[in-house]
């Protein structure tokens, strides 16, 4: 077990016995895993205001949409009684925690917006599952916007390029690759499926500024960052692989180099965490890997909530330090391989048949192991989660929206900037070049 610290976060324990995360060694990343229903939302919940608490910012997306009551007083109960009696806290304190909303279409938070030219060939490739060839294609376009100074901020932008490229080819295909109209008009059709998913409300201005989910409030508490992607799953859930993986690439890009820190600067909570890695190219699971593993030197944190261990690639896996394994169950051969995988991420307690655990763990119950003060990994232990201090389960709408248009950052992003950017400047380059050619045929004539 290990003993609670000034900077640490309660996870849990049993008579007296705490095992709680050192704030110091947040940054070295975990997991939270389980089959749905013995707790997982819970212990992220329990997380994320123990970072509040000690000072660190928190993100975290919202999938089922019932992590809000983050942000108000929990209510007394008879069982969050007994488990605190049965963990020992002493300190147990009812209490909400400072947040800002955040939405991708702008209903139930701020607007999340960022540009075609920020989001990257990259990730816009996975985003529309080109093919090679196409990608090719779309990383020539992302050349000729820098060279010939034409901002991509919209879909709106991409498809005015791709249509000048397709009408200038024969020009091009000399310095930047062949490529064929077919190709292009694929990739055209593609963003026209973005369009109809509503994707175009997350390309464009204002961009968000990531400070802007890295704040600190008055009282010295991390503002924790609801992301509410509810929308976005039921519309297609690689837009949402694709937010989080945006959000990543920008903070590794950004962020100076701080070492290790007596806490994390910024601490995120990815849950469905097997969309990140399905049918990802080998080159994007190669930047995921590489992201991950260098993002702790910036001092950032990442958590992923997911079902089985086997959801992530074990070159990912592998860089994960904290684990919460909720309980599994062996139904099926497939089953029994997710809980031997899961018993094996664990360093062994000759106390515990940590396989055998994982099947008999009750709702409420997990298999923790988090990094000692020197980085190494403590033994599993068998734990009571502990309660948290704020409302399990949603607020109302109305109490979002007054906490919205409360927030320091409303009006910051509500309003939609359409500045001139690749599709004016092709427009107007196409409106001169066609009165250049009438004045030619008129001079002609004459």
């Amino acid at each position: 077990m290990t003993e609670a610290d000034p900077v640490s976060v309660l996870i849990g324990g049993a008579q007296g016995e705490h095992v709680s995360l050192n704030a110091g060694m947040a940054n070295r990343h975990g997991m939270i895993a389980g089959a749905t229903g013995p707790g997982k939302t819970i212990t992220m919940q329990i997380l994320a205001e123990g970072f509040s608490r000690a000072g660190v910012p928190v993100f975290l997306a919202d999938v089922k949409g019932d992590v809000s009551g983050l942000s108000v007083q929990g209510k007394p109960h008879p069982k969050v009684d007994e488990r605190i009696q049965a963990i020992g806290i002493e300190d147990f304190q009812l209490s909400g925690t400072p947040v800002v909303f955040w939405d991708m279409y702008g209903k139930k938070g701020h607007p999340v917006r960022t540009t075609v030219t920020e989001l990257g060939p990259l990730l816009l490739s996975n985003l529309l599952g080109l093919s090679d060839a196409q990608e090719g294609v779309l990383y020539a376009a992302f050349k000729i916007a820098d060279e010939e100074g034409l901002a991509l901020l919209d879909l709106e932008d991409l498809q005015a390029l791709l249509t000048w490229m397709s009408d200038n080819r024969k020009e091009l295909v000399g310095e930047y690759g062949n490529f064929t109209t077919a190709s292009i008009g694929a990739i055209q059709r593609d963003l026209l499926v973005l369009e109809e998913q509503d994707a175009e409300t997350f390309l464009g201005e204002p961009a968000l500024n990531l400070n802007d989910m890295m704040r600190v409030d008055f009282s010295g508490q991390g503002v924790i960052s609801i992301m509410d992607v509810t929308e976005i799953m039921n519309r297609g859930p690689k837009l949402y692989s694709t937010f989080l993986l945006w959000m990543l690439s920008e903070l590794f890009e950004n962020l100076p180099e701080v070492g290790d820190l007596e806490k994390p600067k910024f601490v995120m909570f990815f849950d469905e965490a097997h969309l990140i890695f399905d049918d990802a190219p080998r080159a994007l699971l190669d930047k995921i890997e590489q992201v991950v593993r260098l993002i702790r030197s910036k001092g950032v944190g990442v958590y992923f909530i997911t079902q089985s261990p086997l959801d992530v690639p074990e070159s990912v896996l592998g860089q994960l330090g904290n684990r919460v394994q909720h309980a599994l169950r062996a139904f099926t051969p497939k089953d029994q391989r997710s809980v031997r995988a899961a018993a094996e991420t664990f360093r062994a307690n000759p106390r515990l048949d940590t396989a055998a655990v994982i099947t008999e763990l009750g709702v409420g119950e997990a298999l923790a192991s988090v990094l000692d003060a020197e980085g190494r990994p403590t033994v599993v232990e068998r734990v009571l989660v502990a309660p948290p201090g704020s409302q399990i389960g949603p607020i109302t709408p109305a109490q979002r929206q007054v906490i919205v248009r409360s927030s320091v950052i409303y009006g910051t992003y509500e309003r939609e900037i359409d500045r001139e950017s690749a599709y004016e400047i092709l427009q107007r380059r196409a409106e001169q070049a066609a009165a250049a050619a009438d004045a030619a045929e008129q001079s002609s004539r004459d």
